[in-house]
């Protein structure tokens, strides 16, 4: 997917990655949500990071040869699971008045940033994390209306 190759590049990825993206509906996701984050409501996009990173977006800690990190077939970079809710994609780009593929692409685009290390709880990883977006939404030509 165009977006997920575009995060990749605009945090620096050096490897090839494994990334599964399922696209499901709010009762599905609401039960994912439960079970995994003890929220019992749907929400929009899950995200399942499967490294730990020391700061957001730094693979210097991670070498081929752990097996933890790299798929031992592939020698791809296992790097986690993003699940996207259909129905919030549809209702969120009408409440936001642009188009599905819009929403879709920013959703899976902010998934990734949480797979590589980024959050937003702060002010300040915030406002790096719209930065990224941003721009990956930008190379992939799907800017906010």
């Amino acid at each position: 997917m165009r977006v997920i190759r575009a995060g990749l590049e605009e945090t620096g990825c050096p490897f090839e990655v494994q990334v599964n993206l399922l696209v499901t509906d709010s009762e599905q996701i609401q039960k994912m949500n439960l079970e995994f984050r003890q929220i019992d409501q749907p929400t929009d996009v899950l995200s399942f990071p499967m490294q730990e990173f020391e700061s957001p977006a730094d693979f210097s800690s991670f070498e081929k040869s752990d097996y933890r990190s790299f798929d031992p077939g592939s020698g791809e970079f296992l790097l986690g699971d993003i699940v996207v809710n259909a129905d919030r994609v549809a209702t969120q780009a009408k409440e936001y008045g642009h188009s599905m593929k819009r929403e879709f692409a920013f959703l899976v685009a902010h998934s990734l940033l949480h797979l590589v290390g980024f959050d937003h709880m702060e002010e300040d990883e915030r406002t790096e994390m719209e930065t990224h977006q941003k721009k990956i939404m930008e190379m992939v030509r799907i800017p906010r209306s």
